[in-house]
């Protein structure tokens, strides 16, 4: 047995989203990019690539990460781009797209032979956390003035604009992207491209699939453009779990389980945004899941089970992908968990484990 803790990756369920991911690139003409920023586990990027047209960079190394294992379209992003960069990045880009027309001006010269964007930020967005919206008070993500946009139209061939998180509401994507059209409609007739970013549902379970197809479609007619989106959670939402195994019991008002890991290390966002990790429930024997670090609320949350818990019991920590492997890290000491693929057939493949000289090397 697979010593834990490590995170599987299921094949099949990644497939499943990828058919999803044909059906709406054919249904309606836009082009999907992976968003590395949320997913970036590339031994996985086989069962991926011929599904998406590329993918979309948050820094330089997410940049060379998918031009070198994932190929096809590079998007370049980054909320600033240092002056030691920007070559290395021109060099791996088929677009770039820069946060601010200040950035713009300053690597103008140097940039001129790609094909340009700004981040447009439309002053709205499906976020309910204030951490994560990009159109928060004072927001330094993108530019929002439509007359300055303009200014602007001649040196760039299209725009970004990332305002959905985790939206499964296709209702209120349509009447946001009316607005989109309302307000920017002058500038966006002049693009040949324009990305609406991640963050919408569509591999979700009874996601109206062709609902978003054809409203993107019409998009894409309205205004004469190739439409982008970038999906991250989409792409790989259900196919990861966080495999972990019971090493102490205790009691204190409520039962409680320490597993061999840590939601601080291991599932950040979990902690991030005081949310509890997903984990079937059923049974009578409540019990509160706790990671091993010395962090006092390190807590995966709650769950039931049929029989009490004992110690070496394996757990099942679900939907342990996006935004998950990308920010793990080496916390407290605590063992970074293996990435693992569970192969079309059932078997498993163990693809990368972590010990004492990656620790090591981390820190010095």
């Amino acid at each position: 047995m697979m010593e834990t803790p490590y995170y599987l990756i299921d094949r099949s369920k990644l497939a499943a989203n990828m058919a999803k991911m044909d059906y709406l690139r054919e249904a309606s003409g836009a082009k999907c990019l992976l968003a590395l920023k949320c997913f970036a586990t590339w031994p996985v990027f086989d069962t991926m690539r011929d599904h998406m047209d590329g993918t979309t960079s948050s820094s330089l190394y997410e940049l060379k990460l998918g031009r070198e294992k994932f190929g096809k379209e590079t998007h370049a992003y980054s909320v600033a781009w240092a002056d030691h960069e920007i070559d290395e990045a021109v060099s791996y880009a088929d677009k770039i797209i820069f946060n601010s027309a200040s950035q713009l001006e300053r690597f103008d010269n140097k940039t001129a032979n790609i094909k340009r964007g700004l981040r447009l930020n439309p002053g709205f967005s499906t976020s309910g956390f204030d951490l994560a919206d990009p159109s928060r008070k004072f927001s330094r993500l993108g530019e929002w003035d439509v007359e300055k946009l303009h200014l602007y139209a001649d040196r760039i061939s299209g725009v970004m604009i990332h305002y959905n998180c985790e939206n499964d509401d296709f209702d209120k994507f349509s009447t946001q992207l009316e607005r989109i059209e309302n307000e920017f409609g002058s500038f966006l007739q002049k693009l040949e491209w324009v990305s609406l970013g991640g963050g919408i549902h569509f591999t979700g379970e009874n996601y109206p699939l062709d609902k978003l197809a054809a409203r993107l479609k019409a998009f894409a007619e309205k205004f004469g453009v190739q439409v982008y989106l970038e999906p991250g959670e989409a792409a790989i939402t259900g196919t990861a779990s966080l495999e972990v195994t019971v090493l102490d019991l205790l009691e204190n008002e409520k039962k409680l389980a320490i597993v061999d890991s840590s939601v601080e290390a291991h599932m950040l966002d979990l902690l991030i945004y005081r949310e509890s990790a997903r984990m079937e429930s059923e049974g009578e024997h409540a019990y509160m899941i706790c990671g091993k670090s010395c962090l006092a609320g390190d807590v995966f949350g709650e769950r039931s089970f049929k029989e009490p818990l004992k110690i070496g019991d394996r757990l099942s920590i679900g939907d342990a992908a996006g935004y998950t492997l990308v920010k793990k890290n080496w916390f407290n000491g605590v063992k970074m968990p293996s990435i693992v693929i569970k192969e079309l057939d059932g078997s498993l493949t163990l693809c990368r484990e972590f010990g004492y000289d990656e620790f090591e090397s981390s820190h010095g």
